[in-house]
């Protein structure tokens, strides 16, 4: 593990890289100390999120592949191990979530306030761009000061690497609009499916019910704050009593990225809802008359900006709670089989990799 000497010679440490589908290997990458306004950061758990078990699975997701060796990882935390010159915001030793998110700050997008949108983004983990940008499953992380959060010593770092994911959910609902004693729907309940639950009830939403057709998901939402949960491969017909009068639901979170979902979301949607559109999938064709005569507001939703900061927050507070997500931590030697495990919703929630 590196030691960060005085000299600004680089040392080493492990990593999880990815070289194409199937092809995961623990390598030694380079570590430089930290420079000026940067942290280095002992990484001690990583989420797997559903983007890494595509590049796992699959290459990589719609146009975007896999071109070069890339490190996985973008739902980390771990403790502040070295800071450069000028760095005031942490200590060593502090816990800290890492914000996997690093706009330019300069472009338009970032001068409207759009950092999300930012049109030089260089977020963790993403072949999205070339080189790729390298992602966080790895012994230490230097970042800059920003992206290190402190997170108060209560919080335990498994519990922190949610913020990433949490705050995605935050964003979202925050897309909704008013959710405070509103019905919601949530279609989807994998791990941003459950946490838009977590976020939706913390909102103050009156009412939230859940479809999925996994079993062991549907229990998860019931646990995390779902008052009715259905299983539409089962019965695909579960959601029908709620298409009476123009539809129930004044707020949809569309966590599956299935087209069906969606349909069936629309259809139960009450005049005016507004669905957000959490799900990654393809080309949908979509019942645009529906859409125009209950005058639905149909709205996307990407990554977050502030919310994750406000993420670490809550998370801090004790008014949320997210630890029954975690099905499993694996160290970070037994990074393949962690996969293998996450990309099995049977029997996965949220798996973690432990780096210490």
């Amino acid at each position: 593990m590196p030691s960060f000497p005085s000299s600004s010679e680089a040392t080493t440490a492990r990593a999880v890289v990815i070289h194409a589908a199937h092809d995961l290997r623990v390598e030694e990458v380079a570590v430089a100390p930290p420079g000026p306004g940067e942290v280095a950061v002992r990484i001690e758990r990583g989420g797997i999120c559903g983007s890494d078990l595509h590049y796992f699975n699959h290459g990589g997701f719609g146009t975007v592949r896999l071109r070069e060796p890339m490190i996985l990882g973008h739902e980390i935390a771990g403790r502040v191990a070295a800071i450069g010159p000028g760095v005031t915001r942490v200590r060593p030793g502090e816990t800290v979530a890492v914000n996997p998110s690093r706009p330019c700050g300069s472009c338009r997008l970032c001068a409207a306030g759009l950092h999300n949108h930012c049109l030089d983004m260089r977020f963790y983990g993403s072949a999205m761009r070339m080189p790729h940008v390298q992602g966080g499953f790895r012994d230490v992380l230097v970042c800059s000061e920003v992206q290190a959060v402190p997170v108060p010593p209560h919080v335990s770092v498994a519990v922190a690497a949610f913020a990433e994911p949490f705050a995605v959910c935050l964003h979202a609902v925050r897309r909704a609009g008013p959710v405070t004693g509103r019905r919601v729907l949530v279609t989807g309940c994998g791990p941003i499916g459950a946490l838009a639950i977590v976020a939706a009830r913390h909102a103050g939403a009156g009412e939230i019910v859940a479809t999925d057709v996994t079993p062991g998901a549907l229990e998860m939402a019931r646990q995390v704050g779902a008052d009715r949960a259905f299983d539409t491969a089962a019965d695909p017909d579960a959601l029908r009593p709620y298409e009476a009068d123009k539809g129930w639901f004044d707020v949809v979170f569309e966590c599956s990225g299935n087209a069906r979902a969606l349909a069936g979301a629309i259809a139960v949607a009450a005049p005016r809802a507004r669905i957000v559109q959490l799900g990654l999938g393809g080309d949908m064709t979509l019942p645009i008359n529906a859409i125009v005569a209950k005058e639905i507001e149909l709205v996307g939703t990407f990554r977050f900006d502030d919310e994750f900061e406000w993420a670490v927050a809550l998370l801090a507070s004790g008014r949320v709670d997210v630890s029954p997500l975690l099905t499993a931590t694996l160290p970070m030697a037994d990074a393949a089989e962690a996969f293998r495990l996450a990309s099995d919703r049977s029997r996965a929630m949220k798996v973690q990799l432990a780096f210490a």
